[in-house]
């Protein structure tokens, strides 16, 4: 008795064209910080962001700082304004709530805002328009805001950590 003989078929996509230094940048520094290290036994990674994090005072601070390139980038290719503000909204709530000792570093594994940020650029780049003054004044205010925030968090943060410490050491 012969078996039916089942025919396959095959779907062939188009070749993507290879992405410029500046989309292979900002791809990788997402990668870097959301996605670098893979959790043995599972399907799961995390990055040098809520790694960073770990560093009261400066950890988050400096992961805001590195994760703002993927915006300026997006003021470059001219990625409409409303979509700046949303990946300065990632940012900051990846900001906000990552300034929390240990919940906001698992938070931050989990929400994974430069990998949202780096969907929502190459999603938009192909629509996009040349970048006006008004563009980049967005921009530096959005990140101005950003920083501050992460600033006085990691501020906030040393002062309590000092303070923990004088009280346990007198």
């Amino acid at each position: 008795m012969e078996s039916p003989i089942k025919e396959i078929e095959v779907e062939v996509l188009p070749a993507q064209p290879p992405l410029s230094r500046e989309q292979e940048f900002t791809r990788l520094l997402a990668f870097i910080l959301d996605d670098l290290i893979p959790i043995p036994g599972t399907k799961h990674r995390v990055g040098l962001d809520p790694i960073i994090g770990l560093i009261p005072g400066v950890g988050d601070t400096a992961t805001a700082a590195f994760s703002s390139l993927i915006l300026v980038r997006a003021v470059r290719l001219g990625v409409p304004r409303i979509v700046l503000a949303r990946m300065a909204a990632n940012l900051l709530l990846n900001a906000l709530v990552g300034a929390i000792p240990g919940v906001g570093d698992l938070f931050s594994a989990w929400f994974k805002s430069n990998q949202k940020n780096y969907r929502l650029l190459t999603l938009h780049e192909s629509r996009s328009r040349v970048s006006t003054a008004g563009d980049w004044t967005f921009l530096i205010v959005l990140l101005a805001i950003i920083l501050a925030v992460a600033f006085t968090l990691a501020l906030a943060t040393t002062y309590l950590a000092y303070r923990m410490l004088a009280l346990l050491f007198g």
